[in-house]
């Protein structure tokens, strides 16, 4: 009876083995290869259990998220100037196709490392092509965003060959080496202040301008308002001189002695002032006369 026993439980175990051995799991970050006797029979992509053959088949794993390939050092670029900027960089990349990956990877022998140098490969070349057709300014503001495209397609084009996908090539930082930054900083100075040398120049002309412009307009429009004034003027003195000939002829005797109050009143108008005549001269007339003229 324990015989009988010991050699179930041993075919137990044996069983459990193989069935353990039969059995993987491919997770969601994860695609296998289920290779028999070394050669790809089966991609599996979506999660879950899967079952193999023991010994004649063995399953290899790739990771199939978002990795990074982050340059540990700047990178230099010739411009069209001939000048050097230094460049860091990041390339964001996955496995889209497995069994080309392997095909064309790791079934030489080679691992994710060399398919970043490849990648990082690709992307230099297209670098050192777009910035020698450009300027520094081009590949610092002007025209960085249209480099990182064009970069991000070249390189998709070429890592689909192999079964990898890019999503994103970035640009961290463009920068001058040490040596000429300071130049660089002088000759932009030197050109900020030329351009506003010659704002103020233009600005300083228009203002010039304007001002004659102003000038010229202020003395027409006092010359017109004086023309207009000397003509309102003549017309208020023609108007009260005819007032002063008709009351003249109505009464000359009351407009002369009218008259005469408003010599007096302008004579006398403050207590200070001293009038210096011959008391016979015709000023005094109306107060010799009593208000009767001639006599």
């Amino acid at each position: 009876m324990s015989k009988s026993i010991s050699a179930l439980l041993y075919g137990l175990v044996g069983v459990l083995v193989v069935v353990y051995a039969s059995m993987y799991i491919v997770d969601q970050r994860q695609n296998a290869i289920v290779f028999r006797f070394g050669e790809v029979i089966s991609v599996k992509k979506e999660p879950g259990l899967y079952f193999k053959v023991p010994v004649l088949e063995n399953v290899r794993y790739f990771d199939v998220r978002i990795l990074t390939i982050d340059t540990p050092e700047p990178q230099l670029f010739l411009t069209s100037e001939k000048k050097n900027v230094q460049v860091d960089l990041f390339i964001k990349w996955r496995i889209s196709d497995v069994r080309q990956y392997y095909a064309s990877i790791v079934g030489g022998g080679g691992g994710e490392t060399q398919a970043q140098t490849r990648l990082l490969q690709t992307v230099n070349e297209g670098l050192r092509a777009e910035f020698g057709r450009r300027t520094v300014h081009d590949v610092v503001s002007g025209e960085r965003d249209k480099i990182m495209d064009l970069m991000r397609q070249k390189a998709s084009e070429d890592a689909s060959k192999i079964g990898i996908e890019v999503l994103d090539v970035r640009l961290k930082r463009v920068d001058l080496p040490e040596g000429v930054t300071e130049s660089v900083y002088q000759r932009m100075q030197a050109e900020r202040t030329r351009v506003a040398n010659e704002l103020r120049s233009t600005g300083s002309a228009e203002s010039e301008k304007l001002r004659a412009e102003a000038d010229k307009q202020r003395a027409f429009i006092i010359a017109d308002a004086y023309r207009e004034a000397q003509k309102i003027k003549g017309e208020g003195d023609a108007k009260a001189a005819a007032i002063y000939a008709k009351a003249y002829e109505q009464s000359p005797e009351f407009y002369n002695f009218y008259r005469s109050l408003d010599a007096y009143k302008a004579g006398f108008k403050s207590k200070s002032d001293v009038l210096v005549l011959d008391p016979n001269s015709d000023f005094f007339k109306y107060f010799k006369s009593g208000g009767r003229a001639g006599k």
